[in-house]
């Protein structure tokens, strides 16, 4: 409460106290997968809800946050977007999420060991269609005096929003990740529409400015999600190829997890190795994410289950598609 925090004056506890208030949202759903990957559904103000998942792997425990309730990019290959979109979360509301996988893993740690080292803003929702809020909720991930993450361990994944990314290198300095998905403005134009309005020339042009603000020898990892048949043949290898040797990166290949009525698949795993292998041979630096939490809805493009039937659509965004 604000009446333990003894290090204030009384009159600044009894005004924090009138203007806000120290609360975790409820948690509605706790899951963890055989893999030891964790799912929480937890509640948001006004009913709707979202998720957040903590992944294990060594030494790391990444925790992917979400920066809305829903999204409006309605990206083809990804379960969020098809809920449509409520509303953007607050500072609060991003950094809650942080605060609840800490408590729920054991709470701080008095020898310094942290519950949660890493975390992705890779969640539900667009981040920097939630600008302000968001770079709040990283500068205090970042800051000594809250949580103390490196900007290295703090990343904020874009599908592309230009503007807001011209601005975010005055405003903050954390890593960043971009949902590429392909190497053609054709073919991202149905994977990722806001490529029609920022294609990938101009993505390109300012992740590069981004990165020459930092001062630094960071580059930006680039997020590939491979689908049968439709972008993990060899000549979108190749594309791709020659499109990154503009941006220097890490890439990450993301095997597509299937949602229902998607109408998509995931690639074998010779196709997967093969797509790799172009990557490689064309001296671009490259991973696969290995598929983690799918048996709970917890992988890469699944974050909607049951927060779908929960998140109202706003008007305005049931508008827009009517429109279209």
């Amino acid at each position: 409460s604000f009446d333990e925090m003894t290090n204030i004056s009384k009159s600044l506890r009894a005004k924090l106290a009138e203007v806000a208030e120290i609360r975790e949202p409820e948690i509605l759903v706790d899951k963890t997968s055989k893999d030891g990957t964790r799912k929480w559904v937890i509640q948001m103000d006004g009913g709707s809800a979202i998720e957040m998942v903590l992944i294990p792997e060594g030494d790391r425990r990444t925790l992917c946050v979400s920066s809305q309730v829903g999204c409006s990019l309605d990206c083809s290959f990804c379960s969020t977007g098809k809920q449509g979109f409520n509303r953007n979360l607050s500072t609060a509301e991003i950094i809650a999420q942080l605060r609840v996988a800490i408590r729920c893993s054991g709470g701080f740690d008095p020898s310094g060991e942290r519950r949660v080292s890493n975390v992705v803003l890779m969640g539900m929702g667009e981040p920097l269609m939630n600008f302000d809020n968001v770079v709040d909720a990283v500068q205090m991930m970042m800051d000594d005096n809250a949580y103390g993450l490196s900007k290295r361990r703090v990343t904020l994944s874009t599908s592309g929003v230009v503007p807001a990314l011209e601005k975010l290198g005055d405003v903050t300095d954390v890593s960043l990740a971009v949902s590429l998905h392909a190497a053609n403005n054709e073919l991202r134009d149905v994977l990722v529409p806001i490529n029609k309005k920022y294609p990938i020339e101009m993505l390109v042009e300012s992740v590069n400015r981004y990165f020459s603000k930092l001062g630094d020898k960071r580059v930006p990892t680039v997020e590939y999600t491979l689908i049968a048949g439709v972008n993990d043949q060899p000549e979108h290898a190749r594309q791709l190829v020659k499109l990154l040797r503009k941006m220097p990166c890490k890439l990450n290949l993301i095997p597509f997890n299937p949602f229902p009525n998607s109408g998509y698949e995931r690639p074998s795993e010779e196709a997967i190795a093969r797509f790799k292998q172009e990557m490689l041979k064309g001296k671009i630096l490259t991973t696969v994410r290995r598929t983690r939490g799918d048996d709970v809805d917890a992988a890469c493009g699944q974050l909607v289950g049951q927060v779908a039937d929960r998140t109202r659509r706003s008007q305005k965004y049931i508008q827009l598609q009517q429109a279209d």
